[in-house]
């Protein structure tokens, strides 16, 4: 089975936990782009309870009209180190925080030009941390119901194409911002997260691997 996806920042662990079932993963990149989502954000638990991290991008008011692998950051803020420290602060004191940290900040210094680029670099990392050694492949065109056959560059590949776009959706607000889909929040079995009480579901995968660190796949449903 092939796993049709958009690229996140930093999703929610539910991907993680349905990629180890895939044989797969094909990435959108000719949709376009779409504001408050997954795609540009995150959400952490900290101190002051569910916080959402935002990359901001440039012509913002016109995304909506643009490619999503075209959409660039904006560096004019300075988000990249109030995403660190928040991250530090956050989860300084995780078990496998320094285990993971330099790995993450070396993708945030390289500063890519697009956020799907980005969104990428993590997604490899993640995807190395949960030992999961799929191949990846990019659309090479938007199809607003995905065809379940022989797919331009996938004709090496028989197995269907489950497509999970926007499966991951975020709300408008951190206080309800878990995933819509009910079913994806239940295939992260609860652990212990460095703020409660409570466990908090539909947490970005940085919650997880901070806590549990080469463990985290045990987690996985």
């Amino acid at each position: 089975m092939i796993f049709l996806t958009e690229l996140h920042y930093h999703p929610p662990a539910a991907l993680f936990a349905a990629l180890a079932h895939a044989d797969g993963l094909l990435l959108e990149a000719h949709e376009h782009y779409r504001k408050q989502t997954y795609r540009n954000r995150c959400l952490i638990r900290t101190a002051q309870g569910v916080q959402s991290l935002t990359v901001p991008v440039l012509d913002g008011n016109r995304a909506g009209k643009v490619s999503v692998s075209e959409i660039e950051i904006d560096y004019r803020q300075n988000w990249i180190h109030r995403h660190w420290r928040t991250l530090q602060t956050a989860y300084g004191n995780s078990p496998y925080f320094e285990y993971y940290a330099d790995y993450l900040h070396d993708i945030y210094v390289q500063k890519p030009a697009r956020l799907f680029d980005l969104n990428q670099q993590f997604l490899q990392l993640l995807l190395k941390c949960f030992r999961l050694p799929l191949p990846v492949r990019h659309t090479t065109e938007y199809y607003p119901e995905f065809p379940n056959n022989a797919y331009p560059g996938i004709q090496l590949l028989s197995q269907t194409i489950l497509d999970r776009r926007d499966w991951l959706a975020s709300k408008a607000t951190p206080a309800t911002a878990e995933p819509d889909t009910p079913a994806a929040s239940a295939l992260v079995r609860p652990y212990p997260q460095v703020f409660g009480p409570g466990f908090e579901p539909g947490l970005s995968v940085l919650d997880l691997l901070f806590s549990q660190g080469p463990a985290a796949g045990s987690f996985l449903l």
